[in-house]
């Protein structure tokens, strides 16, 4: 048996140096959700997410090394129960690690005194689990959640046959088509963002759940956003919080998350059920959406960034990122926020499971590249997918002020007027881990 830790000897630890805090419980809990009906929500302060999930993938001392838990730390182990907490122990152990131990005591101790630093993502409640979702669908009264009208949408690009080979029971389906154009890729007209959304049954009011479907993208596709189904829902979510939906979910991981845990999947084309009117002028919230001209303005500014959330490839102009985008190059002044591998992929904002990362990497990797919450943030890619991800990153801690940039790399290098770079930059921005 792993050696136990008493809350006393964790508190006497914690700010520790070489210290390792481990939390194996779910990543929602993690991110804030009282999942044991804890008396409060959130980590130990400093902890790592690192669920007991991911035991069964067999590149889990690769997830470990990412996180910087390396064998000369002490590692200590906390989760829901002593069983699960033993278990990631043990294989800490197994794989060479000489000082782990567990921490049993973090419900009835722990999350019950005040007095004891814990950290949760601010906006948690936008990010629900298949457990949650599966309550609300089963008629049940999920927490923190106080409506009687909800939508689920199953988010796609021009790809319906991901939608009728398997859905959440009762989502209907949203091409992103419905509410952002093919001939700019921004965000529709507020005329038609107001009928596409009352035509998918959707209100000011209405909490809308969404999630997409991973299918592997492959850059040689002729649409390969038709397999990123997963980052198209993020998308869609953007664009409705800009229109004016008050109460807009996104589930953890996407239909993987559901398929995980083991929920029935259904084949039916469920009917969409129009309502008569959105219920509020669009946008209700300009603001989280920047154009070009707003952008150049930013790019003079101390006080804004013009985030780049494109691949270390694109940005240095190597590859355009797209089969439609012959220009190559970045935004002068725009600062470096790796997706990951393509256009296609957001793996340095996702975990192995497509859960959302958890966001103290997130903000560190930002904070390195100077982007800091104190300034007002536009993120932006190639035609906003990417984009929009990282902004729901943003504002789920919390940033106060953060939008998209909506035109991103299509919209600026379309225009010749506008100016662009290529190669390295001066001040050589680190690509994410």
């Amino acid at each position: 048996m792993v050696i136990e830790k008493t809350t006393a000897e964790v508190l006497r630890l914690l700010n520790t140096n070489e210290l390792k805090i481990v939390d194996a419980r779910p990543v929602e809990a993690y991110n804030g959700w009282q999942l044991k009906n804890e008396k409060r929500g959130g980590h130990i302060a400093g902890a790592k997410s690192l669920p007991a999930k991911w035991l069964k993938y067999i590149d889990w001392i690769e997830i470990v090394r990412r996180k910087e838990i390396l064998p000369e730390h002490e590692i200590i182990v906390y989760g829901y129960s002593s069983e699960e907490t033993q278990k990631v122990a043990e294989r800490f152990e197994k794989s060479g690690y000489q000082n782990v131990s567990v921490y049993n005591q973090f419900v009835n101790e722990w999350a019950t005194n005040p007095g004891f630093p814990m950290e949760k993502l601010e906006r948690n409640r936008h990010l629900v689990s298949a457990n949650w979702l599966n309550e609300l669908i089963s008629g049940g009264k999920p927490a923190e959640y106080d409506n009687d009208n909800y939508v689920v949408i199953h988010s796609h690009y021009r790809n319906r046959d991901a939608y009728l080979s398997g859905h959440i029971p009762g989502a209907i389906d949203m091409d992103t088509l419905a509410l952002e154009a093919p001939e700019t890729w921004n965000r529709r007209s507020p005329e038609e963002l107001k009928k596409a959304l009352e035509e998918h049954g959707i209100t000011a009011d209405t909490t809308v759940v969404l999630y997409g479907k991973y299918m592997d993208p492959d850059n040689d596709d002729d649409f390969p956003g038709s397999a990123a189904g997963d980052i198209g829902a993020i998308r869609n979510a953007f664009i409705m919080l800009y229109a004016g939906v008050k109460d807009v979910r996104v589930l953890n991981g996407g239909f993987q998350s559901w398929h995980d845990a083991g929920f029935e999947t259904v084949t039916t084309d469920e009917p969409k059920k129009p309502v008569a009117d959105f219920g509020v002028k669009i946008p209700a919230k300009p603001q989280l959406a920047v154009d070009t001209p707003e952008a150049k303005q930013m790019l003079a500014s101390s006080h804004a960034e013009l985030v780049c959330v494109r691949s270390w490839p694109e940005y240095i102009g190597e590859v355009s990122g797209y089969n439609y985008i012959e220009a190559k190059g970045r935004i002068p002044g725009a600062v470096f926020a790796d997706c990951g591998s393509d256009a296609y992929h957001m793996e340095n904002y996702r975990n192995v499971d497509h859960t959302t990362r958890e966001f103290h990497e997130i903000d560190e990797i930002w904070q390195k590249n100077g982007i800091t919450p104190d300034k007002h943030l536009a993120f932006y890619c190639g035609t906003g997918w990417r984009g929009s991800e990282a902004w729901f990153n943003a504002w789920l801690m919390g940033w106060p002020n953060v939008s998209v940039y909506d035109g991103g790399w299509f919209e600026w290098s379309n225009d010749p007027e506008n100016p662009f770079e290529t190669g390295v930059p001066e001040k050589n921005l680190t690509p994410s881990r």
